[in-house]
């Protein structure tokens, strides 16, 4: 089992990958350096995902922002700590606000360890993960990509993921995610790399950046 700590990591996951598969190679070329992005594992991590859900980078800042305005450490602890309606200042929505709330309560009672993950199999830690209510495949997939930095992990939901297989392979519509999971098989065990070398790809060719959180 791989874990990614650093760009050497990176270039050896491509370099694996461009032997995997020969259609990535132009792939490669023109989306250029791949990002690392690597977030610390815990609380907050988990939290800045959460909030990066189904919105739009620059509203998941602003959010993120409000949340760390005090500058303090964001942890389980003193996200528990916020007054009740809190959520509706840093512009949360609701059942966001409930996810983060109940992440905070496991890791205070310590039923979930957000950075033991890492010693886990990617599957073993997405059961983990997805079990808290409010945390689906996409969230648990990035939190484990970027915090804990698993490398076989794919986030098929991703739309813009979908977009860039897509347009790189010459498909006529965007694969849906059990599709792009079936794609995603060839290139274990570095699926975390591939991943963000198709998010570079799409944001060579949108010049939007897609990468979740970093």
């Amino acid at each position: 089992m791989h874990i990614i700590r650093g760009e050497a990591d990176i270039q050896e996951g491509l370099e694996a990958l461009l032997k995997l598969d020969r259609r990535l190679q132009q792939v490669a070329s023109e989306a250029g350096p791949l990002p690392l992005r690597l977030v610390e594992a815990g609380f907050a991590g988990l939290a800045h995902v959460v909030v990066s859900q189904s919105v739009s980078r620059a509203s998941a800042e602003a959010i993120w922002g409000r949340i760390c305005a005090s500058g303090e450490p964001l942890t389980a602890r003193a996200y528990a700590a916020f007054h009740p309606e809190a959520w509706r200042e840093f512009g949360l929505s609701r059942g966001k606000a409930e996810t983060l709330s109940r992440v905070a309560l496991a890791v205070n009672d310590g039923s979930l360890d957000l950075q033991a993950l890492g010693q886990e199999t990617p599957e073993s830690a997405m059961v983990r993960l997805t079990s808290i209510k409010g945390i689906g495949p996409w969230t648990a997939e990035v939190y484990l990509m970027f915090c804990v930095g698993h490398a076989d992990v794919f986030p098929s939901g991703d739309v813009a993921l979908q977009a860039a297989v897509a347009a790189a392979f010459g498909m006529e519509k965007r694969p849906q995610a059990k599709e792009l999971a079936l794609e995603a098989a060839n290139w274990s065990p570095w699926r975390s790399v591939a991943a963000r070398l198709f998010w570079a790809l799409y944001a060579v060719r949108t010049r939007r950046e897609a990468v979740p959180i970093g």
